[in-house]
Formats: structure tokens, C-alpha cells, sequence
């Protein structure tokens, strides 16, 4: 399952894409993952930076893994380098304890090849 909250006052993904998002879930991480997805602004997406990772800049991008079959990503709307697309699946690739680097990134490509084009989303 997937919960989504938006804390930001852009759109998020509407009902038909969660759909694209949740068969993404299941196929990186199975049909049990409990998964919270967030969408932040800058201002939390810093301050959750600076706490977890040391680094004081404004994340695009943040995931917790809580147990083996719990976990939450955390989205930077703000941001316009990366798609909401890619930044959820990127952080489903965290998530799968996947590392920056060459594996990662054909994983990545793999899924937005397959689910890219059905996720519609405008900020």
C-alpha cells in the first residue's frame, strides 16, 4: 500500500497515477512494503537533510527504510531538475538498498522506459 501527504500547496500525482506508482512499489519491493510517500517543500526537505544526512542544502529526494516492509520517501515539489517520476523511483531504488552507480542507474531507466510514459503529473 501506498499512503501519500502533501504538504506543499502544488498538485501531486492524482488517483489514476498512485496506480502507475503502486505497481512501481510492488515490482522493486513487493506487494506487502507498507510505503509513505510525502511531498515537501524546500524548507522541511533542508531540515531533514541537515538531521538524517549532515548535509545543509535542500534535498530533492529523501528515503527511510523504517523495517524490512515499512518505509517513506520524502519528495521535493519545489525542485525542477527531477520529475516527480524520477525522484520516486529513485528513492524506491534507496529503499532496495540500492547505491549510487551504474546498477542503479539501469534500474532507474528500466522503469521509467516501462512506466514513464502512463504517469501523468503536473505541478
Amino acid at each position: 500500500m501506498i499512503c501519500i501527504t502533501n504538504l506543499t500547496k502544488k498538485r501531486h500525482p492524482s488517483d489514476g497515477s498512485k496506480i502507475i506508482l503502486q505497481k512501481i512499489k510492488e515490482e522493486v519491493l513487493g506487494k506487502k512494503y507498507d510505503l509513505s510517500l510525502v511531498f515537501a517543500a524546500n524548507a522541511l526537505m533542508k531540515k531533514l537533510n541537515i538531521r538524517y544526512s549532515g548535509k545543509a542544502k535542500t534535498a530533492a529526494v529523501l528515503s527511510f527504510p523504517l523495517s524490512r516492509k515499512e518505509g517513506e520517501i520524502f519528495i521535493n515539489l519545489a525542485q525542477k531538475k527531477y520529475s516527480p517520476l524520477f525522484l520516486f523511483i529513485h528513492g524506491i531504488c534507496h529503499l532496495k538498498n540500492f547505491k549510487h552507480g551504474a546498477k542503479m542507474e539501469e534500474q532507474e531507466r528500466k522503469l521509467l522506459k516501462k512506466h514513464g510514459s502512463r504517469y501523468r503529473h503536473r505541478n
